[in-house]
């Protein structure tokens, strides 16, 4: 378990990078923690880590939003999706959009809320806890 505290929005270019380096091989990290905790600023972060270009917004509505990046080490464009299973509310609505799929893709996937789908994640999959401190400190636990 790695703890990271922030004490500004700022700081989550690093913390991205940080656990980019972190998860390795793993392509699956699940973000947990109350509403405006911060889950949604780090997976942005991360995203603009890898390169995607395009807004990253929160899925709230669509449940996931799919972006683009390019890795310099082989100039190809991989997909990175970014789900948000608030609205969800039993594990059959989660399978019905194909969360297997996405989920055992290879593509790199950043769930908010996760818990419904707990039973599902990969192994290897990255858990973040985000804890609210202040007014813009966080506590940051990768597990």
């Amino acid at each position: 378990m790695t703890e990271i505290s922030i004490n500004s929005p700022k700081a989550l270019t690093a913390v991205a990078t940080k656990l980019l380096d972190r998860a390795a091989e793993a392509r699956v990290l699940a973000f947990y923690g109350e509403i405006g905790a911060g889950k949604t600023a780090l997976i942005q972060a991360l995203c603009r880590q890898l390169g995607v270009k395009e807004e990253v917004s929160s899925p709230t509505f669509s449940i996931v939003n799919e972006y683009e990046y390019i890795t310099p080490a082989d100039g190809l464009a991989h997909p990175a999706f970014h789900m948000d299973l608030y609205r969800l509310k039993q594990l059959d609505e989660a399978l019905q959009i194909g969360i297997e799929e996405y989920l055992y893709s290879g593509a790199y996937c950043f769930i908010e809320w996760p818990e419904l789908i707990e039973g599902l994640l990969p192994e290897d999959t990255v858990r973040i806890k985000m804890e609210i401190i202040g007014d813009s400190s966080r506590k940051i636990l990768i597990l």
